[in-house]
């Protein structure tokens, strides 16, 4: 090849080498290859030439003209991947930091409690019962022997639906899940042993009470159940429930439409936090004969009991928690507690 155009060639390497990004290295193919570059005047100085001098020369320049292009998609290769190293080295991501995972959810108190009410209930024999939560006039009062003129009625502790239902019945937000009880002893020939735990409402709220609150109720009915099964049966719940024997239970007597004999049961732990002092637990007694024949069944052939308990009074006992309202505030750093 003729000097000039090695020296052309090296020229381009030397001067692409010494850009030092890609608008330098733009100006630096201007020089050599653009229409006023070197290789370019070159190549029309052929124009007036002739013959095999013509065709040698060209040939040349050419040849010249390939090895600076290669130079030049070299050297922008070179600097395009410096650009990308140095964007990478900016953005880099340090992965063997550990990872910013989604915290897992857990259970909500009550409803852990629901959980082992349920799963000790059914391990002596007991089925779960669920329901409505808007109730008639009837099955949530009257069918349980509440009289016409009871104040749970009064619009000041119960929630009425603004409707009826197609028996031209009053509705009312459930007050209770003892409803269930009736409906379940309806469809259900004896024995029958049920708990029926879900959502009730009342018109009360303090450190103490919910409009929106849980219960469970029990019944067992069959020909020969007496109060001594009731004690055995809510002794043996509560002793699983808190994981413990050393606790003792009273039946204080009382009054409830639904149930003669009725009675509160209250209990004391032996130890603890708590020791020695009673604790009211739960309403209880014999099922009242007017509610038996609500059943459907006759009381002068079957007998049994009934108890009610609040889910979140069993929990606050259970977890040593003293205001109701934390169970629904949706605080994490209260709720996170429990599922550890």
């Amino acid at each position: 090849m003729d000097t000039t155009l090695d020296d052309l060639v090296a020229q381009a390497r030397l001067r692409f080498a010494q850009a030092s990004d890609r608008a330098a290295l733009e100006n630096e193919k201007a020089a050599l290859l653009g229409k006023q570059g070197a290789l370019t005047a070159l190549l029309r100085g052929l124009s007036g030439m002739q013959g095999e001098e013509k065709r040698r020369l060209g040939a040349q320049i050419n040849q010249a003209k390939q090895q600076v292009e290669a130079l030049l998609a070299e050297r922008r290769a070179a600097l395009d991947q410096r650009l990308l190293d140095q964007r990478l080295a900016a953005e880099t991501i340090d992965v063997t930091l550990p990872g910013r995972g989604r915290s897992t959810g857990g259970v909500h108190p009550v409803i852990r409690s629901w959980q082992r009410v349920e799963q000790i209930f059914r391990s002596i024999g007991f089925d779960v019962a669920d329901g409505p939560e808007i109730e008639n006039d009837w099955t949530n009062f009257t069918a349980l022997n509440n009289p016409e003129n009871h104040p749970a009625r009064s619009m000041q502790d119960t929630f009425y639906v603004d409707m009826t239902d197609a028996q031209g019945l009053p509705l009312v937000l459930r007050t209770h899940t003892s409803p269930m009880q009736v409906r379940y002893a309806r469809m259900h020939e004896p024995p029958i042993k049920v708990i029926a735990p879900g959502r009730t409402y009342r018109v009360d709220s303090d450190a103490t009470h919910s409009p929106m609150f849980h219960q469970v109720e029990g019944l067992w009915i069959d020909e020969h159940i007496s109060f001594a099964d009731l004690k055995g049966v809510y002794t043996h719940f509560l002793r699983a429930f808190f994981g413990t024997d050393d606790l003792t239970l009273r039946f204080r007597p009382s009054f409830f439409p639904f149930t003669e004999p009725s009675a509160e049961i209250d209990m004391m732990f032996k130890a603890g936090p708590l020791k020695g002092r009673w604790l009211e637990i739960s309403g209880s007694g014999q099922v009242h004969p007017q509610v038996v024949r609500n059943f459907g069944l006759d009381p002068e052939k079957y007998i049994g009991f009934a108890f009610g308990s609040g889910l979140e009074r069993l929990a606050m006992l259970r977890y040593g928690i003293t205001d109701l309202r934390q169970f629904f505030e949706g605080d994490l750093r209260f709720l996170r507690q429990f599922n550890v």
